[in-house]
């Protein structure tokens, strides 16, 4: 009997066997399919806002005239149905258009493929408000560090991070304090993170309020509504200071508060309820006093040409 030499040979297949190249390339590229939307679900936490404004309109109207031309991008549920990876807008222009089904291109990709795919198409946006940095790039950091994405496998698990988070700064052209600082204000509670947003608080002091605990940032969120203020940068850190010597109460933060600051000018406010209507949901404070302001030098301009007139 002859003896069995070990060697094993690499037979094919009988799919490699009875299909041509041209098939097994065929079931290996990627298709656009129509999908039911009704199938597809948001991507987990995504920290991207899908705004119902004047571009949303623009876009339904878009679809409903031509679809949606771009397919989204999405991947097979374990228990069936989609979710989504990019095209949250596209969805949406879709349903406010009447559409039942979207073009789409399902991509076989793992959890965190899938987030650095999100990320990274979202942050090609014009506008993107520091809020949806702040968790994205967080959400991206996190997938990279259990990917391990580094240099040198024998690295330590800080020096790994350090040159994950290098990577991540070139790849989204940010300094590394950039990052970091964005990522900080994914500790804020929801409300003064909507002030970061609207540009009522500024990122250093935002960074340092950050350090508070939550019980903390409520009760200065209270008192900056009953003032109608905001911490100063130096504020700020006097405000973290006494939050990590454990004397930062409610009469502390409001003496803080109370303090007049080097650089502050007298404000003119009014009450926003009363210009809501002149402006597009979703317009920024920053918008709105933008144009309050060109409208009052066209305004201005149309007095100066009248009184030449005369």
């Amino acid at each position: 009997m002859a003896k069995n030499s070990g060697i094993k040979l690499n037979l094919p297949s009988a799919d490699d066997l009875f299909s041509t190249q041209e098939e097994r390339d065929e079931e290996s590229r990627e298709s656009i399919q129509d999908i039911p939307i009704g199938e597809i679900t948001d991507f987990p936490n995504h920290p991207f806002q899908v705004k119902m404004d004047e571009s949303m309109m623009d876009m339904a109207e878009s679809v409903k005239q031509y679809g949606v031309l771009v397919p989204a991008l999405v991947r097979e549920k374990a228990g069936g149905g989609y979710e989504m990876i990019a095209g949250h807008r596209r969805k949406m222009a879709s349903e406010l258009a009447g559409k039942t089904e979207m073009p789409c291109i399902i991509r076989n990709v793992t959890e965190d493929e899938a987030v650095l795919i999100m990320v990274d198409s979202n942050l090609q946006r014009e506008e993107i408000l520091p809020s949806e940095k702040a968790f994205a790039y967080k959400m991206k950091l996190e997938a990279m560090n259990r990917q391990g994405r580094r240099t040198d496998l024998t690295s330590t698990p800080s020096v790994a991070k350090f040159r994950t988070n290098e990577t991540l700064a070139k790849e989204v052209g940010e300094s590394r304090e950039t990052i970091r600082r964005y990522i900080r204000l994914t500790e804020l509670i929801p409300p003064i993170l909507d002030m970061v947003d609207n540009g009522k608080v500024a990122m250093r002091p935002a960074v340092e309020l950050s350090y508070l605990p939550k019980d903390q940032q409520e009760t200065l969120y209270d008192t900056m509504q009953s003032e109608d203020c905001t911490p100063s940068h130096a504020q700020a850190i006097k405000l973290r200071k006494f939050s990590e010597s454990g004397k930062l109460g409610e009469d502390v933060i409001l003496s803080i508060l109370s303090e007049e600051k080097p650089n502050q000018v007298e404000q003119f406010k009014i009450p926003k309820k009363r210009i809501d209507k002149y402006f597009s949901p979703g317009t920024s404070m920053k918008q709105m006093e933008d144009t309050i302001v060109k409208a009052l030098e066209l305004y201005r301009k149309k007095e100066r040409d009248k009184g030449r007139e005369r």
